[in-house]
């Protein structure tokens, strides 16, 4: 069946500006081009209810002006004053986080500040730096109560610039397998959905200009989010049908970092994506076991991303990616805090002799992510008093119930291991026997890849590739099922599982995409270092987060090389997460819970800070018996057997499709170009600013710089050895001066006391709107020196040192000979016929961006690029530019004139 060419629906509103009158507020949403806006009305005379209209129409650049003009004129206090302007700009935003309401009117949060984080694909995701809280009603209609002032502080709480995230057109509440399956629909699926669509549609507008186009039209997807890892959720409900989709813009909450693996100049993204739970939410110990709904606390999805980024194409790039989950113990368990004492008493609260509550987990689990569950569980098994064991024997009796009614071959796999005990003990290896359970975990779920084996890896099979589970498709591979680890607060001992799971994946995926012989990587290597350290900011964002600490134990701490000093900061972090948990942690429960809706005030109600516990408000059957009830025996939900071991989420059929918005554009409509949404080029962009030149770097970062004849990212080097530790010697001034001049945005070395944390990045920096600098980074000015030359040569290597042969200045004739018959053998070998690639289409920019692949295998990324042909107008633009930044200004003509002056009455006046 041919599958249809698909892409994601990117966002039309991500500028956008409030203008205030007396009686509404209007908002302004616009494509970061100005081409396209949207208006929504929002009335003001209504003291507690929100009005909102969404004309459902889409302006261009000057109808808004008139509109506006038109707006202002209206609501002047007399007819023709200039003196007050009956329109005010109120604030500039870039997205609608949610409306909410507490005891009076309701409230809008726009997200004022934003900085890129990562790109996937071209797809930007965004870090939120501020928010803006405006009240709606106006003071006149405004009905006060005591109360609110503090129902606002608790809200507040919830810092919303600290790891909240989202993107315009990247769907990051789902995995990477997951966006790229739903592009890869077949397509007669699509055509149906996008006549269903239209049909049901409110929007006249959606399909607008295809009929006269041609018939090169692309269908753009707009999946639904999955709520559970939403955290503005509860903000949209009010408007969420009333509005286009472009207004809604889904935030998720945990932790996002990436990094760049050069690989002999060849640029890897490495991305980790952490998204936390809103189901469930809370603090350490106020937040333990799971609720009646089988949501478990401190759950979170970890997914690795790592993709070629030399092609910027879902479908035309190699995109990979491995996911695992971490969570607490699914049963009905807490710990009392009212003792005061480090290790509260566990206590288990309910009896579940069927497993119901750990029956709901597991069946969500196969829901989104197939079979095998592997359950990892690291809490202690030997105890002289009965403490973390009282956990796993439960554990394990609700896992033998659930397993009886399962088949044999989608069972649920336990593995318990006490990291605790091996890591006292001097004889064991804590890391390497993780390594091996690591290995068994990743060859049983395997791993997303979109392309499928490499010719080279099935002429020369590795004997671990072929022993790989997973789904394996035409496309590539699918991964089915997942690891899920814990131990008892899933922070420390989780983490380093985590990572060395992470680790083995990380090796399959580079084996995967061609750029490593055999998928093992060994510790010490610049692409595990680097990797560590996302892993690192990854524990220490969600420790922060849950316990109210940095992690405690490290990578290094179980490797055992650990310098002295960590020990200090060790109990340092001890204490500040006892301290976190005894008195600051109550009221952080308090704010999660009015942010994520749990908790809605209400006249005639308790207060938020009057209830003596949340428990009812989680656990909803304690306030009512639910009509229906699941079977002790068959516990999953209907459907999700019957596709196993694929996850029922990501099926072709009915109930799936329902949640899918499917349009048809044209290739070059903004709405689905992701070349114009990455590339901007109506805009100017400042190398200083690109995010790819700022980001973590791994020959930059990591690489030695006395590197000599092997700059392999996996060659393993001394402890000490790394481009870190050369920028961290402060004798070391020739270094020093050329890495400066060399990168401009290069990021300072931590000192060895310094503990990096993406929480602690972002609230020490200064940052722009949309300054886009890497979580641990910070740009480093360059200094102007007066020996740049003579260290220059101090500094330069031989090319006897760098490549190992030493390089004639003039190849001989018979070199060359040999050359050129090279260079004609692959042109004639790898390029395919041009005119066979010549399609059909009118479109001006088909001349202009233009990918022929020139190799044979069709599973490369090779592509030729013809560069596209200037005017003799764009050519005469372009030096008038040039001169321009020389100081040879052109004399200014009466049109240029006339255009400025048009310019300033339109934009002032």
């Amino acid at each position: 069946m041919p599958v249809a060419a698909a892409a994601p629906l990117i966002s039309s509103v991500q500028k956008l500006v409030l203008y205030e009158t007396r009686a509404r507020y209007f908002l302004v949403g616009s494509n970061p081009a100005e081409t396209k806006y949207r208006v929504l009305k929002i009335d003001r005379t209504e003291p507690k209810d929100l009005v909102i209209i969404d004309d459902k129409h889409v302006y261009t650049q000057q109808e808004v002006r008139e509109l506006l003009g038109r707006l202002d004129l209206g609501n002047r206090t007399k007819m023709g004053q200039k003196g007050s302007s009956g329109l005010s700009r109120a604030v500039s935003a870039f997205g609608i986080v949610g409306f909410v309401r507490f005891l009076e009117g309701y409230y809008i949060v726009l997200i004022t500040k934003r900085r890129k984080m990562a790109d996937i694909g071209g797809h930007a995701i965004y870090k939120i730096e501020d928010t803006n809280m405006i009240y709606i009603p106006n003071d006149s209609v405004r009905v006060s109560h005591p109360d609110e002032a503090r129902y606002l502080r608790v809200f507040q709480n919830v810092d919303l610039s600290s790891n909240f995230y989202f993107s315009y057109s990247y769907d990051l509440s789902h995995s990477l397998q997951y966006n790229l399956t739903v592009l890869r629909m077949p397509l007669e699926t699509l055509k149906t959905e996008t006549t269903q669509t239209r049909q049901e549609s409110f929007d006249i507008f959606e399909d607008e200009g295809l009929s006269t186009q041609g018939g090169s039209g692309v269908f753009g997807i707009c999946s639904k989010p999955y709520e559970k890892y939403v955290w503005n959720a509860k903000l949209l409900e009010a408007v969420r049908t009333a509005v286009h989709r472009d207004w809604l813009l889904y935030i998720i909450h945990g932790f996002c970092g990436q990094s760049k693996l050069l690989i002999y100049g060849r640029p890897i993204y490495v991305t980790l994506i952490a998204r936390r739970s809103s189901k469930f939410a809370g603090t350490r110990f106020l937040k333990r076991g799971a609720n009646c709904e089988g949501d478990v606390a401190n759950e979170v999805e970890t997914e690795q991303i790592l993709y070629d980024a030399s092609v910027m194409s879902f479908s035309a790039g190699s995109y990979s990616s491995y996911v695992q989950v971490r969570g607490s113990v699914p049963l009905y368990w807490s710990q009392d805090i009212s003792t005061m004492m480090p290790k509260p008493p566990i206590t288990l609260d309910q009896a579940d002799p069927y497993a119901h509550v750990a029956a709901l987990h597991f069946d969500q689990m196969l829901q989104r992510f197939g079979s095998p569950i592997i359950i990892l569980n690291l809490v202690k098994e030997r105890e002289k008093r009965k403490h973390e064991r009282i956990l796993s024997e439960e554990l394990v009796a609700a896992v033998t119930y659930l397993n009886q009614f399962l088949p044999p071959e989608h069972a649920i796999i336990y593995i318990p291991w006490d990291m605790a005990k091996y890591t006292k003990s001097k004889l064991c290896n804590v890391l390497d026997r993780l390594n091996v359970i690591a290995e068994s975990v990743v060859k049983k779920t395997g791993f997303f890849v979109n392309r499928p084996d490499s010719y080279c890896s099935i002429l020369r099979p590795d004997e671990k590739w072929n022993e790989l589970g997973g789904c394996v498709v035409s496309t590539g591979r699918l991964q089915t099922g997942v690891l899920r680890t814990n131990c008892v607060d899933c922070l420390d001992r989780t983490n380093t599982a985590q990572f060395m799971v992470g680790k083995c994946a990380l090796a399959y995926q580079l084996y995967s995409l061609g750029l490593i012989d055999k998928p093992n990587l060994q510790f010490d290597t610049d692409a595990v270092r680097l990797f560590e350290e996302l892993y690192e900011d990854h524990g220490d964002t969600l420790s922060l987060q849950y316990g109210g600490s940095q992690l405690v134990h490290r990578v290094k701490t179980y490797r055992k090389i650990a310098p002295w000093t960590q020990h200090s900061k060790d109990i340092m972090q001890t204490l500040s997460r006892y301290y976190s948990n005894a008195f600051s942690d109550a009221d952080r429960q308090d704010s999660i819970n009015l942010f994520l809706g749990v908790f809605k005030p209400a006249e005639g109600k308790p207060h938020l800070w009057e209830l003596p516990t949340d428990f009812y408000l989680h656990h909803k059957n304690t306030l009512g018996l639910s009509q229906t009830r699941q079977s002790y025996t068959y516990w999953w939900t209907t459907g999700v057997l019957k596709h196993l071991p694929l996850p029922f989420d990501e099926v072709t059929c009915a109930e799936n499709r329902r949640k899918l918005t499917v349009k048809k554009f044209h290739k070059y409509e903004e709405e689905i170009d992701i070349h114009n949404e990455f590339f901007r080029p109506y805009e100017l962009s400042s190398f200083d600013e690109t995010f790819c030149l700022a980001m973590t770097n791994s020959t930059r970062d990591f690489m030695p710089k006395n590197v000599g004849i092997d700059p392999s990212p996996f060659t393993v080097r001394k402890p000490d050895e790394t481009g870190k530790s050369v920028l961290g010697n402060k004798n070391n001034r020739e270094e020093t001066v050329l890495q400066r001049k060399t990168a401009a945005s290069a990021p300072p070395p931590p000192s060895e006391e310094a503990v990096s944390s993406s929480s602690e990045d972002d609230s020490g920096t200064d940052k722009e709107d949309e300054g886009a600098v890497s979580q641990r980074s910070t740009p480093v000015k360059v200094t102007d020196t007066g020996d740049n030359t003579k260290i220059t040569e101090n500094v330069v290597q031989s090319t006897k040192d760098v490549y190992g042969v030493n390089l004639s200045d003039i190849p001989s004739e018979d070199d060359l000979a040999i050359y050129a018959r090279f260079v004609q053998l692959g042109q004639s070998q790898h390029k395919q016929d041009k005119g066979s690639q010549q399609f059909c289409s009118k479109h001006p920019l088909d001349k202009v961006i233009n990918l022929i692949p020139i190799s044979s295998f069709s599973q490369d990324n090779i592509y030729e690029v013809q560069p596209p042909r200037a005017d003799r107008k764009a050519i005469e633009i372009f030096h008038a530019h040039i001169q321009a930044g020389r100081g040879n200004m052109q004399p200014l003509g009466k049109d240029d004139f006339l255009m400025y002056r048009e310019y300033i009455r339109n934009r002032y006046m």
